[in-house]
């Protein structure tokens, strides 16, 4: 019995190994194809191809973060300030409507960070820099360079992070809600003479949105919020007042909102570390 049974596993295994050679041999054929694996009931199965639907939107969006690009090169700063918004909103489409409809993929998640990079990465510090920064020479590029080094590396820490922080929080400002704060403040003040003054909020905004991404400091992800229940009916009321508030002047209105939200960071661990120090003098 013992020997049939170790005839069985070798027949076995040499039938696994064939599958895995013809399946090596047709990736090999067909090059240039994605193939990934996937785990369906518990049995490793390749598959090949990509989905279109979410990969279109993350591909919209790295276009959206192009496009900024271009549109500050050429000096037209409000259309730059307002693509990196486009990119925003189409960067929170992909990921859920990947979840919806079932269509997650590795290659999904790579091309989406990589898209992220250009789009509240490199977009934004470009056209900080084409607008403000690019009259301080070596500081201008300097304080630009922080930024874009500070989104590639919170975009990194984050992907090794997934399943091991609490969803509740951000470790860090999340690169969307930094490229938001540039975007914004470009939005708002493209219109205005050059002057030192601009020019000193500009390098506090990037370098300093670009040091908060690399930090520590927690921030609300807001993903324990339940969009599925029902509400009360006069919560629609209130969405009905946040978008015509957004409508009357939305440079800002946006450029508030997400400054206050990169500010809450280092307020709330301010407020979180003042209870343990009244603590430690008590005792």
């Amino acid at each position: 019995m013992t020997d049939e049974k170790k005839s069985a596993d070798l027949e076995a295994r040499s039938d696994s190994s064939e599958e895995v050679q013809a399946q090596t041999s047709e990736c090999e054929i067909e090059a240039g194809e994605v193939v990934e694996e996937e785990l369906v009931e518990g049995a490793p199965v390749r598959r090949k191809g990509i989905y279109l639907l979410p990969n279109a939107l993350t591909t919209a969006s790295l276009f959206s973060g192009f496009y900024a690009i271009v549109s500050a090169a050429n000096g037209v700063f409000d259309n730059a300030a307002v693509a990196i918004f486009v990119s925003m909103i189409l960067d929170g489409l992909d990921g859920r409507v990947a979840r919806m409809t079932n269509t997650q993929s590795k290659f999904g998640e790579e091309y989406d960070s990589l898209a992220d990079m250009v789009a509240f990465g490199v977009a934004p510090g470009l056209v900080a820099f084409f607008w403000s920064l690019n009259g301080l020479g070596k500081v201008g590029w300097a304080i630009t360079f922080i930024y874009v080094a500070g989104a590639a590396l919170r975009l990194a820490r984050f992907n090794v992070q997934i399943g091991s922080v609490d969803k509740k929080y951000f470790v860090g400002l999340p690169s969307p809600a930094a490229a938001a704060c540039v975007a914004g403040l470009v939005w708002c003040f493209h219109l205005f003479e050059p002057a030192s003054w601009l020019t000193l909020l500009t390098i506090v905004v990037v370098g300093g949105t670009g040091v908060m991404m690399v930090s520590n400091v927690l921030y609300r992800s807001f993903k324990d919020l339940d969009m599925r229940g029902r509400v009360p009916f006069a919560a629609i009321l209130l969405v009905v007042l946040i978008f015509v508030v957004i409508a009357l002047d939305p440079a800002t209105v946006l450029f508030t909102a997400f400054l206050i939200y990169a500010l809450s960071g280092p307020v709330r661990a301010l407020f979180r570390k003042k209870p343990r120090r009244n603590a430690d003098a008590s005792a």
